[in-house]
């Protein structure tokens, strides 16, 4: 498989690199990184000795079109810069990046008919799962009047918020109880009122070195369940893109998630 890595000297960049480049059946042909970037022109082996042996291909402003898949977890703007040139050399693209605007969604799955994409906002087995037993517990839950309420902490250098791990658990908490995402509220200030039955609360931290940790609560009169998913490193997330990196390749255009990958639909 040949990888090419969007923001490839970035925190998650590199460690997709560093996994991809122990696979014997990887080649990293090359790690695009904005101007200005100290590793632009170098080899990818000379800055990751474990990558001599596959690692020869370059750190560039381009991307390389012998590349048979991307991974991008950069910003918005330069995903979608990248993508339009991945789908333009047919190359297969797995999107790791949050806090795409609703134009540029709808733009990646215009896109996605010419080339096959993953698009997740995480890439964690467990969080994958998580989505899953959120709705199921929905499901049951909301019915019987339990609220809501949904806790999220990052880093301190994450520029979006909520989350799209938030967005989609909000989604999928809405999806199974039968409420409208439009009826979100985000933090609380002031006086509101009571509580509506129709909301769920979503609260940002943005505190430290905190990887990911997201909480989603079902709280009753009486009692309170917690569904809680913490990411002790970026590992997680570099291997399941990895992951999705293989699925993708060969696939027919559309746009794909990591239920998908995981074979959890």
């Amino acid at each position: 498989m040949k990888l090419a890595v969007i923001g490839g000297f970035g925190k998650m960049g590199k460690r997709i690199i560093e996994f991809a480049l122990a696979e014997k059946d990887i080649q990293v042909v090359c790690a695009v990184e904005q101007k200005g970037s100290p590793v632009l022109g170098k080899k990818i082996c000379e800055c990751f000795p474990a990558g001599d042996g596959n690692g020869h291909g370059a750190f560039t402003e381009d991307l390389d079109g012998n590349a048979d898949v991307v991974i991008d977890f950069s910003s918005p703007q330069s995903t979608m810069t990248y993508l339009k040139l991945a789908a333009q050399k047919k190359t297969a693209y797995v999107i790791g990046t949050t806090g795409l605007s609703e134009e540029q969604i709808a733009e990646v799955r215009a896109l996605s008919q010419k080339i096959p994409v993953v698009q997740s906002p995480n890439m964690s087995i467990g969080v994958n799962l998580l989505f899953q037993l959120t709705r199921e517990v929905a499901a049951v839950l909301g019915p019987q009047g339990y609220d809501i309420e949904l806790v999220e902490l990052h880093h301190n250098k994450k520029k979006d918020s909520p989350s799209g791990t938030a967005k989609k658990l909000l989604q999928m908490a809405a999806e199974g109880g039968k409420l409208n995402v439009k009826d979100a509220v985000y933090g609380r200030e002031g006086i509101l009122g009571e509580r509506k039955k129709s909301e769920i609360g979503v609260l940002s931290v943005r505190a430290g070195d905190i990887v990911g940790e997201h909480t989603v609560y079902f709280v009753g009169n009486n009692e309170r369940i917690e569904l809680t998913h913490r990411a002790h490193s970026r590992d997680t997330f570099a291997r399941g893109a990895l992951a999705a990196a293989r699925f993708i390749i060969g696939k027919k255009p559309g746009i794909y998630d990591m239920q998908d990958v995981l074979g959890m639909k």
